[in-house]
Order: structure tokens, then sequence, then C-alpha cells
């Protein structure tokens, strides 16, 4: 391990933007309410979008409500979402960074969720092909996913790195950084494009980022020290 450095990027808000999912099962519902109830794609499609704003985390019910249907559909469309195969693609600024790096370090994704719908999306971004290691979080330990240790001490296994001579990049200050910062690893803290009402500041980062692009020479900086001791 003393010969290897690593970089672990978060998934959602960290290499793509999340919402482009949500708009990926708002389009495949409303294909389904099409199909099942004869409400057309594109208003159902509209409806989605503007409950997103007006009414977060409740927009099918604002779609049952609106176009009449039937109660149960709600819990099916939800499983609509889940299920559907993701229609996205990884950004160019994710897809050269990650390229960039891909010279001098290993490269692993931890990422919490379903592990099945998080499979589904790193396969859509192509990310299988892109990093060494892939760590579904709630799959591994306890199954609590981050901040618990063991994501993070998973994919330093799986990469052969040291957590000392691996960086953490997300935008989650408690699931990302605070955790990351827990097993030993340096962290470079991504504010998420939209942040959640009251988020806090992750005071428990090494080095704060407005870009992706800005992560190779962050990295770099963090670990010269260990690195210039390592490969002396």
């Amino acid at each position: 391990m003393a010969d290897r450095r690593a970089i672990l990027f978060d998934l959602d808000d960290t290499l793509y933007p999340v919402e482009r999912f949500v708009m990926s099962g708002f389009r495949a519902v409303a294909a389904v309410v099409e199909a099942r109830w004869g409400v057309a794609r594109a208003a159902a499609l509209e409806t989605l979008v503007s409950a997103a704003t007006a009414a977060r985390g409740r927009e099918l019910q604002v779609l049952a409500e609106r176009h009449g249907l039937p109660a149960a559909a709600v819990p099916e469309l939800v499983d609509v979402i889940r299920l559907h195969v993701p229609e996205l693609r990884l950004p160019e600024l994710s897809l050269a960074v990650l390229g960039v790096l891909r010279r001098d370090w290993r490269l692993g994704l931890v990422t919490n969720g379903r592990p099945d719908i998080q499979a589904r999306k790193v396969r859509a971004l192509g990310l299988h092909r892109l990093v060494d290691a892939v760590v579904f979080a709630h799959a591994v330990g306890s199954g609590a996913g981050k901040p618990d240790a063991a994501p993070f001490l998973e994919a330093g296994r799986q990469l052969g790195v040291a957590a000392a001579a691996t960086v953490f990049v997300g935008d989650d200050p408690d699931c990302d950084i605070d955790g990351a910062h827990a097993v030993g690893m340096r962290t470079i803290w991504l504010p998420a494009r939209v942040a959640p009402q009251g988020a806090r500041p992750a005071e428990r980062a090494d080095v704060i980022v407005a870009s992706l692009a800005d992560v190779p020479a962050a990295a770099t900086r963090l670990l010269a020290p260990e690195w210039r001791a390592h490969v002396a």
C-alpha cells in the first residue's frame, strides 16, 4: 500500500447532478401514466416538474390528484422510479477530471442509497469503466451506509490503499466529510449546487473547492508530503 494513493468520490451531486436522475424518473412515470391511464405524457411531465418546486417530495401525489389517478397508482409509480433504467450521461467535466486522475491515482466510488438503484445509476453513467472500485455503502458493514466507517474502509480494502493515502471528495458534510475524516482520510468538500435548507458547512473538510476541476490539484497538495515520503 505504501506506493499507492487513492481518491474516492461520492456519486449524487458530486460527479453528476442528482436532479438528472429525478428527471429521468419523471419521464419514466409520465410514459407509464400515458400508457395506463391515458394522461398525455407531456401533461404528466409538466405536473411533476412543477410539483418538484411547489410540493417537493409529494410530486406523485400531486400528479394523481391533478389527473384523477387511483390512489393505488402512487406506490406503483414510486416503483417505476425506483426500478427504471435511468437515462443519464456523465458531465464532460467529471469525465475529464476522472481521466486526468486515472494516470496517477487509484479511483473509487462510495455511494449511499439503495444498492440496486445506485448500481443502475453507475452503469448508466459509465462509471463502472472509469473507476477501480465501487462500494454501495448500504450493502456493507451494518448496512447503515455513510458516515459509518465500513464503506470507507471497504473502498480502501478493494483499492489496496491506506486511509492516510486516500482523499475523499463529496458534497455532504455529515455522510462524506465527517465519515471520511473519522477513518483518517483527507477530505475535499464540493458543496452541492443546490444545498438543502439549513445545511451546515463541512467544518472538518481539509479543502473546499468550487468546482470538480479543482480536485486534482487540491488532492495532490493534500497528500504531497506523505507521497514524497512513500516514494523516496
